[in-house]
């Protein structure tokens, strides 16, 4: 069963996001417009798109590949945009070498494509609080314990 999901355009240029092949996780998000902060060393690029995720989905926003080639480092890691967002989804970099970012004329600009979206569901969840938890293998090792 296919997914339908509501996008509104809120910027002329705006591009409805597409998977560059029919078995990519993840849908090409583009830019329209940028701006830079040059106090904070980030780049902020506009898709021009607000969506209607459905309800129990986010829509997890993840860096393209080709950002390695670039001096730049998506600002959260990943974007969570939740179900009940009806703004602009935007993708807020920061800037890790500037000399770098401005030799090779930035990083993005309108029409490149800047992340990539996969809506996801995600469950309902409910904490219940224990006095022990049950035993594994690994136990409480965490930080390279599984060996290098």
């Amino acid at each position: 069963m296919t997914m339908k999901v509501r996008i509104k355009k809120l910027h002329k240029d705006a591009v409805v996001p597409k998977k560059a092949h029919k078995t990519d996780a993840g849908f090409d998000l583009y830019c329209t417009e940028t701006s830079i902060d040059w106090a904070k060393q980030e780049l902020l690029c506009h898709t021009g798109l607000a969506f209607e995720i459905p309800e129990g989905h986010a829509g997890l926003i993840f860096p393209r590949s080709s950002i390695a080639n670039k001096p730049l480092m998506l600002h959260n890691s990943v974007g969570v945009i939740d179900s009940d967002y009806r703004g602009e989804v935007t993708a807020k970099f920061v800037i890790t070498d500037a000399r770098e970012f401005l030799q090779n004329d930035g990083g993005y600009h309108p029409g490149d494509r800047i992340g990539q979206m996969i809506i996801m569901p995600y469950p309902e969840v409910e904490f219940e609080e224990a006095d022990d938890l049950s035993d594994t293998e690994r136990g409480a090792g965490g930080y390279g314990s599984t060996g290098k």
